[in-house]
Order: C-alpha cells, then sequence, then structure tokens
C-alpha cells in the first residue's frame, strides 16, 4: 500500500499541473468567463493535501488499504469541485472519474474498488446536477461546441498517457510479484525435498554406524596380522577411507539444528580428503590459498560436491581430470572448479537448485541443488559457464567472508 500511496501522490502532482495549467489556458487565451476564486481554492487545497500525501508515503510503514481509500475520495471530491464550478457535464474532462476506479482495480480488494466506484459516482452525479453551466462562448477557437471537442481531444490524450504511464508501471510491479512467488514455490518444494533427504540420511547415518565400526576393528586385526608391506599399505588406505567415512556418518548423526559457524573445517584438508576418495582424477591447481582458511562445515561439503560432479563429468568423457582454483581476501572467498567434459552443447545441464534432475548415469540429481541451497544459506552467489577452449564447464562460487 506504500508503493500506491506514491503512485498517487506522484499522479496527484501531475492533476494539480494540469488543472492549474488548464485553468489559466482557457480564462487567459480562451477568454472564457470562469469562477476563478473557487477554481484556485480547489487546486491550491489539492496542492496543500498532496505535499501531506508525499510525506505520507515516505514515512508511513505498514499502513491498511483504507489510508489510500480515502486519499482517492479527496482526490474525487477536489474533482468534483472543479468540473461543477467549470461546466458540470458541459466539461470535457467530466470522463476523468474514471481514473481513480482504474486505478483501484489494479490495486485495491473488491470491497475498496466498490468503494471507490460508489464515491466517483457520487462525485461525478453532484458535478452534474448542481454543477454551473458554461458561458457562451464566441472567439478564435470557434462556438462552445467547438471548444468542448477540443476539451475533449485533450481529455483522451491526457487521459490515454496516464493510463499508459501509471497502468505499466502497475503491471511490471505484478509481473515481478508473481516472478518472485515462482521463485518463492520452486525454492519451498527444492528445501521440502532437501528436509526428507536429510531425515533419511541421519536414519541412515545410524544405521551405518556399527558396521563401520566393525569394519574399522577388523581392518585393525589384519593390519597387524599380516606381514607383507604392500598389504598393510593397501590396509592403510582403507582404514583411512573407513575412519573418513565414519567420520561423515556421525556429521550426518549430529544436530540439523546446529548453528551455522559451529563446525569447521580447513579448506586444504577437505582437498586433500577429497583426494584420498578420488585418486585416479588428476588434481590441477591453479593456485593455492596463502596459509589455512578455516570455514563452515557446510562450505567443506560444497567444495567436495562440487570436485566430485567435475570428476565424474572429465571421467565420463575420458579425461580423469579437474582443475581447482581457490582464493580468499578482501573479504570474499571465491571458487573455481572446471571439468573437461562434454559441456554445455551435447548434454542438457543440470539447473542449480532443480532437484532430482541429472544428465549423469547413475546420478541422484541433488549435488546442484544442495549446492546452490547451501550458497543461498550463506549468502553467496554460485554460476555455471561454458569453459570455452578444450570443452567443459566452470562452476565459480562466491561467499562472503566469516564462512
Amino acid at each position: 500500500m506504500t508503493d500506491l500511496l506514491r503512485q498517487l501522490a506522484l499522479l496527484r502532482w501531475i492533476a494539480v499541473a494540469g488543472q492549474a495549467t488548464t485553468i489559466a489556458v482557457v480564462s487567459k487565451v480562451m477568454q472564457v468567463q470562469l469562477p476563478l476564486l473557487p477554481l484556485w481554492l480547489g487546486v491550491a487545497g489539492l496542492t496543500l493535501f498532496n505535499a501531506y500525501a508525499a510525506w505520507r508515503s515516505r514515512t508511513a510503514r505498514n499502513i491498511s488499504a483504507a489510508e489510500p481509500v480515502a486519499h482517492i475520495v479527496v482526490d474525487i471530491a477536489e474533482l468534483s469541485w472543479v468540473v461543477g464550478w467549470s461546466g458540470g457535464i458541459e466539461n470535457p474532462f467530466s470522463s476523468l472519474f474514471l481514473l481513480p476506479i482504474a486505478l483501484s482495480t489494479f490495486s485495491l480488494s473488491r470491497r475498496w474498488l466498490l468503494a471507490v466506484t460508489g464515491c466517483a459516482g457520487l462525485g461525478f452525479a453532484l458535478s452534474v446536477l448542481l454543477g454551473r453551466p458554461l458561458p457562451h462562448i464566441h472567439g478564435v477557437f470557434g462556438d462552445s461546441f467547438n471548444v468542448h471537442k477540443l476539451g475533449m481531444l485533450v481529455n483522451f490524450l491526457v487521459s490515454a498517457a496516464m493510463m499508459m504511464f501509471f497502468f505499466a508501471r502497475f503491471a511490471a510491479a505484478w509481473r515481478t510479484r508473481e516472478l518472485e512467488l515462482a521463485t518463492l514455490r520452486e525454492r519451498f518444494a527444492r528445501n521440502e525435498g532437501i528436509v526428507a533427504l536429510a531425515t533419511h540420511a541421519a536414519l541412515v547415518a545410524h544405521e551405518l554406524n556399527t558396521p563401520l565400526a566393525t569394519l574399522t576393528l577388523l581392518t585393525e586385526d589384519l593390519r597387524e596380522q599380516t606381514s607383507d608391506p604392500a598389504l598393510r599399505d593397501d590396509l592403510a588406505v582403507i582404514q583411512q577411507l573407513v575412519d573418513r567415512c565414519r567420520d561423515r556418518v556421525r556429521e550426518l548423526a549430529s544436530p540439523a539444528h546446529a548453528s551455522p559457524g559451529q563446525a569447521r573445517v580447513e579448506l586444504e584438508s577437505v582437498v586433500e580428503q577429497w583426494q584420498l576418495f578420488r585418486p585416479t582424477v588428476e588434481l590441477i591447481r591453479t593456485n593455492r590459498l596463502d596459509g589455512p582458511v578455516r570455514v563452515d562445515a557446510a562450505v567443506g561439503h560444497l567444495l567436495l560436491v562440487l570436485l566430485n560432479n567435475a570428476a565424474d563429468a572429465s571421467e565420463q568423457a575420458g579425461i580423469a581430470k579437474v582443475e581447482l582454483a581457490l582464493e580468499a581476501g578482501g573479504g570474499r572467498l571465491v571458487g573455481r572448479i572446471r571439468d573437461f567434459g562434454v559441456g554445455f552443447e551435447q548434454v542438457v545441464p543440470t539447473l542449480p537448485g532443480e532437484l532430482m534432475r541429472t544428465s549423469k548415469p547413475g546420478g541422484l540429481g541433488i549435488g546442484l541443488a544442495l549446492s546452490h541451497a547451501t550458497i543461498e544459506r550463506l549468502g553467496g552467489e554460485l554460476s555455471m559457464a561454458s569453459a570455452g577452449e578444450g570443452g567443459g564447464v566452470i562452476v565459480s562460487f562466491r561467499l562472503p567472508n566469516g564462512t
């Protein structure tokens, strides 16, 4: 409703200028004998009221629909006064009573629209029944009928211009609201899916905790019993993987309502852990962080998801390598992950934030959806672009400092 007050104030300034210009032209240029005192009093009253309305539109917060309706009623009353003193039904601008109704159609509920329509009808009826007739006119513009036709032409042009300008703004605002609602609906559906996945993941975590603990004990026993150095090395790697899986399971079972920032991870450690899980994929580091950088655990998960997606895309194309760039500074953390897959030209890319959609064989379709949700929660940005020469896709993210 505050936006409506601003629109009405702007339209009212145009009305003040238009009425003042019309009175001056008709009385001075066309030499029509009009009751100037009541007409100028009406214009002055509207000017003073709009000064208040403009101030109110800048300072008002959480106003009800009754206030803009009251402002519209003041406009109708002033228009009835001016039209009544300048010809009533003979005034070619009497059709301006339709403008408040048209404006209310776009911005008010049906109940208030009926109230505005009733007030406009009453104002028109009073200006017609009690209006002062125009004097007989003879001059450079012809007789009274010719002047009336000229006024109707001006009235049409003014009304058309105002309707085109303001209704276009109302329509643009309506389309913007519809787009925002569609975005909110999509985000709600995606988040509902993520919550369901999180619930299922917590249940699975409890079920996997016992077998993973058993695997850890068996691996330790096998390492102690074997004397083969190569087998001991392989068992050590297996034990590292099992320990990592057990840690991740415990993270899944941790309270989901923990405050952001409670769990912190070191980015270089996250990259090292990923290389442990994907030893067959070559990781190309275009730059390295200057010193240790600790971030929210969700950022570590985000980096793992993006690296895994890039590795999968590269392996599908037969090029087992991924390019990674991380930069921290200037209050931002910037990441850039490039795969060497088929890119956007031969497959339909998975849209960020769209749950359960994937072009990857055997994929679950939740990687980028989770990434997009994490970026939104932390107040960052996620983008995808074609890598150009050499093929592949570049996924970039930017996060504020302190994540």
